[in-house]
This record gives C-alpha cells, sequence and structure tokens, in this order.
C-alpha cells in the first residue's frame, strides 16, 4: 500500500501541477490514480470552456502519480506519447482525472486516463505512452 501523504509530499515537487494549476492528488497506486481540481478563473479560455491545457496537465500529471508513486524505485517513468480525445465540453464544477495502468513492459507502459465532470460524464479520454528509465 502507497503512503498517500508520502507522494503528495513528492508531488509537491510538480510546481506546475500542484501550485500553478491547483491539482489535488486523490488516490494514488501503482497502475491507478485519482487527481482532481476545482476550475476557476484561470483555467477557462477566451470563451469560457476549461482549456486544453488544463485536460492535457491534469492527464500528465494523473499519469506520472500512478506510474511514479513508488517513492522507492529504482526506476523513473516519463512521458512519451500522449493522444488526447475530447469528448464533450465542460460545463462547470469540479473535475475529475483516472489514470489505469493497461500494459506494464520493461522499458514502456501504456495508461488510458479519463477526465469526467462533476456528473460523471467523460470530457476526455487519453492514451499516454510512458518510457522507464533510471532514477537520478
Amino acid at each position: 500500500m502507497v503512503d498517500l501523504e508520502a507522494v503528495r509530499k513528492f508531488f509537491e515537487g510538480d510546481k506546475y501541477a500542484t501550485e500553478a494549476t491547483g491539482i489535488v492528488i486523490e488516490q494514488a497506486d501503482k497502475g491507478h490514480s485519482i487527481v482532481s481540481l476545482e476550475p476557476d478563473g484561470r483555467h477557462l479560455n477566451a470563451v469560457g470552456g476549461l482549456m486544453g491545457a488544463v485536460y492535457y496537465t491534469m492527464a500528465d500529471f494523473a499519469f506520472a502519480v500512478a506510474e511514479n508513486c513508488i517513492l522507492d524505485s529504482e526506476t523513473v517513468t516519463v512521458t512519451q506519447a500522449t493522444q488526447m480525445n475530447f469528448l464533450r465540453s465542460w460545463h462547470g464544477g469540479k473535475v475529475t482525472c483516472r489514470a489505469d495502468i493497461v500494459k506494464d513492459g520493461r522499458s514502456i507502459c501504456l495508461y488510458e486516463v479519463k477526465i469526467f465532470d462533476t456528473e460523471g460524464k467523460e470530457l476526455a479520454l487519453i492514451i499516454i505512452n510512458g518510457f522507464k528509465t533510471a532514477r537520478k
């Protein structure tokens, strides 16, 4: 079992996701995570929708948490490639992002990441390939 507070403390180092954007880690386990965000004015685009970069940041951060939450691991996994599919518009309220591992190989992994609105409607589907490398 992962120590959630230790994971949150470690990922405070991701200043863009945690400080600039305000994403919160709700759950963290190897191969699975949930992060959330209460959007405000800084997250909106010119027409009042949720900025695409917010979706990407949430997905990338959820992936990083799920894949790197074993803090004493000898490897670290970084994003290698991402495919993002927007499914419907956000209409207000909290946004939740769930990352789940699909394939865990020796040097690469594949995650399915989904973003939901407050009603549980899927807003985006993101596929992330990760590359494993030695931790520095």
